[in-house]
């Protein structure tokens, strides 16, 4: 079964994403504690996993590239790796770029989501570093089918999507973040044109990412020290 997809980002009040660049924080307001809003919330979920794109998984499993001592693997079925009851740690990695080291990302279980056409060799430098893995199809952009495995081999019934925008584009071109988009609103401004935002799907000047879609405004909290929290029920749009 599919696992319920939710969509959570922090972002400054113009929906830019990257928090090194955001205005500081008003005088008395603890900038610490805007810092830990996004896990407290992030908890209050209850999922069992993550996911984020290949650039953001790169920087945070700072692994290697290297010589595998063993065979490459032919097969291409989904591997799972020693979890021991650990949270998901999904990094959507279509050409097998990220490199690990490890089998553990901030205490979670490394999985990756790749297309059918990784070189044997790099499944085989997953399989000693201990990662799980499962396929995207031929190219990789099969995010559904992808999903279906997640949920299929490892029985997590809840994922947070946690970007970077260009996956985030993806998924909601796909109708895959069908259930719920969190957005915590950093009290800060970016002001930049061209710098990230929530949602980037590279398409025509046309094309509407989110047609056929709907949002359905849950609930609006305001947290210590003036971060507010937007939840909408990601619906059908009305015919």
């Amino acid at each position: 079964m599919r696992p319920k997809i939710i969509c959570h980002m922090v972002t400054s009040i113009d929906g830019k994403l990257h928090p090194s660049r955001f205005t500081v924080p008003a005088a008395g307001v603890d900038a610490a504690r805007l810092r830990k809003h996004y896990d407290e919330v992030s908890a209050r979920f209850g999922a069992q996993g993550w996911m984020c794109g290949r650039v953001t998984m790169q920087e945070i499993s700072k692994g290697k590239a290297r010589t595998v001592t063993g065979p490459g693997i032919t097969s291409r079925e989904p591997f799972v790796g020693d979890r021991r009851e650990r949270d998901l740690a999904v990094a959507i990695d279509p050409h097998g770029k990220v490199h690990y080291g490890q089998d553990s990302l901030l205490g979670d279980h490394a999985v990756a989501v790749l297309s059918e056409a990784v070189s044997d060799a790099y499944l085989a430098e997953l399989r000693e570093d201990g990662v799980s893995y499962v396929f995207a199809g031929p190219d990789g952009r099969d995010l559904a089918k992808a999903m279906d495995a997640l949920g299929e081999t490892f029985g997590v019934e809840t994922l947070l999507l946690e970007g970077g925008a260009a996956i985030n584009g993806a998924f909601l071109k796909a109708g895959l973040i069908g259930d719920e988009i969190s957005v915590l609103i950093h009290p800060a401004v970016d002001g930049l044109a061209g710098v990230q935002s929530i949602f980037e799907y590279p398409g025509e000047p046309d094309e509407r990412p989110g047609a056929g879609q709907a949002l359905r405004h849950m609930s609006t909290e305001t947290l210590e020290g003036g971060m507010v929290w937007l939840r909408y029920q990601v619906e059908k749009a009305p015919a």
